[in-house]
Order: C-alpha cells, then sequence, then structure tokens
C-alpha cells in the first residue's frame, strides 16, 4: 500500500505533565523543537509517551493534539496498541478517524498470547482499519517476543507496514530483512544500536534519545542511512552515554528530568513512575553536556 516515509530518526515523544493534568502547551513546544531538529516522523501515546497511565480520552486527546500540532510537516505514527483486541481496533481507528498517517500497536503484554494469538491480533485489526500499522515488539515489557516468522506471516497482510524492533539483536534485523517484502519498514527501537540496525537493513529508530537531542540524532541517523557509518559513529560517541542514563531510572522519568532542565516541560511523571533520582541526576547532566546539548 502507498504510504508516506516512516524512515529516518522518529521521536517516542514524553507526554508533559502539569499539576496532574496533560501540558498542551510544554507538548506544542516539545514537537515543534523535534520537527526543528529534522526529525522524520513522531510518535504520540508510546512508552515513553506513558500511555499505560493515560485514560482514554486522555491517550485520543493527545493523538489529535499532536496530529494538529504537526499540520502535516511529518508523519504522525500513532501508539495505538492494548492488550485485548478490540481496544486495540478501537484506538486505530480513533488514530485513522482524526488523520493519523499510522500506528504503532504493541504486541498484548500481560496476558501472553501465543504466536498464533498475536498472528490474529494483527490481522484482526489489519482486517478492520485501513492504516498502516506497525508491530511494536518489546519483550522486556510486554513478556512476549513475536518471532521473525509471525513478522513474516503479518508482513504479507495489505495494512501491516513494518515493525518497531526493540529487541536490540541485530542478527535478528538480519534474518528479518531476508524474510519480509522490500517494502516492510525496520525500525529499531533501542537507540544505543539503532545504527547497527541500520547496518543490518534497518530504516531509522523510533528514539528516545531524539526527545533530549533531536539535532545530532537526527545528523546521526542520517548519516547512517547514507552509509557514511564513520561520521555516524562520531556523533554515536557523543551521545551513546545519553542513550544508556536516559533508562538510568524508571523511562521516561530521566528523559523528563533532562526536557525540565531543556526549558521544554516540568520533570512530572505519573504513578507509579516517579521523579528521576538524585543519583541519576548528575548522571543525566553529564550526558547532556558530552552530547552539546547543555
Amino acid at each position: 500500500m502507498s504510504q508516506p516515509n516512516f524512515r529516518g530518526a522518529i521521536p517516542a515523544l514524553v507526554t508533559p505533565f502539569r499539576d496532574g493534568a496533560v501540558d498542551e502547551a510544554a507538548f506544542r513546544k516539545l514537537i515543534e523543537t523535534q520537527i526543528a531538529g529534522g526529525v522524520s516522523a513522531v510518535v504520540p501515546v508510546g512508552t515513553t509517551g506513558e500511555t499505560s497511565t493515560l485514560s482514554t480520552d486522555e491517550h485520543k486527546r493527545v493523538v489529535e493534539l499532536c496530529i494538529e500540532i504537526v499540520a502535516g510537516r511529518a508523519p504522525v505514527i500513532a501508539g495505538a496498541g492494548a492488550n485485548a483486541t478490540d481496544e486495540a481496533v478501537d484506538l486505530v481507528a480513533h488514530a485513522k478517524a482524526v488523520g493519523a498517517d499510522a500506528a504503532l500497536v504493541v504486541t498484548p503484554y500481560y496476558n501472553r498470547p501465543s504466536q498464533e494469538g498475536m498472528y490474529r491480533h494483527y490481522a484482526a485489526i489489519n482486517d478492520a482499519v485501513e492504516l498502516p500499522v506497525f508491530i511494536y515488539n518489546v519483550p522486556s515489557r510486554t513478556g512476549v517476543d513475536i518471532s521473525n516468522e509471525t513478522v513474516a506471516r503479518l508482513a504479507k497482510l495489505p495494512n501491516v507496514a513494518g515493525i518497531k524492533d526493540a529487541t536490540g539483536d541485530l542478527v535478528r534485523a538480519s534474518m528479518m530483512r531476508i524474510e519480509t517484502p522490500d517494502d516492510f519498514v525496520m525500525l529499531s527501537g533501542d537507540d544505543p544500536t539503532a545504527i547497527g540496525y541500520i547496518a543490518h537493513g534497518g530504516h531509522g529508530c523510533i528514539s528516545v534519545t531524539s526527545n533530549v537531542a533531536p539535532n545530532p540524532y537526527c545528523e546521526m541517523i542520517e548519516l547512517a542511512l547514507a552509509g557514511r557509518f564513520a561520521d555516524a559513529r562520531a556523533i554515536q560517541d557523543r551521545l551513546i552515554r545519553l542513550h544508556k542514563v536516559l533508562f538510568a531510572d524508571a523511562s521516561p522519568s530521566p528523559t523528563k528530568f533532562a526536557l525540565s532542565q531543556l526549558g521544554v516541560c516540568s520533570e512530572d511523571v505519573r504513578l507509579p513512575i516517579v521523579a528521576c533520582s538524585d543519583a541519576v541526576r548528575p548522571l543525566v547532566l553529564a550526558a547532556m553536556r558530552e552530547a552539546g546539548v547543555l
């Protein structure tokens, strides 16, 4: 199916909060900094967007607000995952109705479906809504790992456009590239290995680090996609500690702390996530300085 360009550096946007509510003004500021930094697309209400703590109404509002702010300047890949298939279908249908360019759908979590169950989950979404869907595989969070064989089956469906692969397994990436169609979009979901993923045939990364350092991050990904890996590595060397330290406490608390230092949004998070610990804060600041963003 025809689709926008989903390749490149794609931030998994945080959802700013203030006084317990979504801070829409800060969200606007965040998106503008990402677009100015050269991102290829944006992802609202993914894992980094604390979607698991948002109400359904808040989730849908953030998607609508993102589309409104972006105003066609980049594709919007709306987070639309759920561990109940009917709920996922509803979120994907809403994303389509309000103008999203694609949906990012995580493998069903907690109930740990079989490979056949995961296949049918995505097949039901494919059949219900005509919108490009990205499989999101993050076994460390969901408790299930969708196999390359199941991904290859799903890649034959007309609305399954690609995958966000957060396994960090580069051998898996090479095998997936061999087993899926040429137009199947393979996006890393792991910043530290993103340029390696591209070297194995990937097309970009859905990134946490881009929230904090959009300009160097976008440059790094574009250099890697152009095959200029020595130049990409030079930027990676500046960003590698930032990649790591943004997960030194429960995500996205270190990312929100970093963004608060840049004046983008508050560091407010929602329980059960708590604010970045005192031990991690100086590590974040040091990594931001090394990255050249502070």
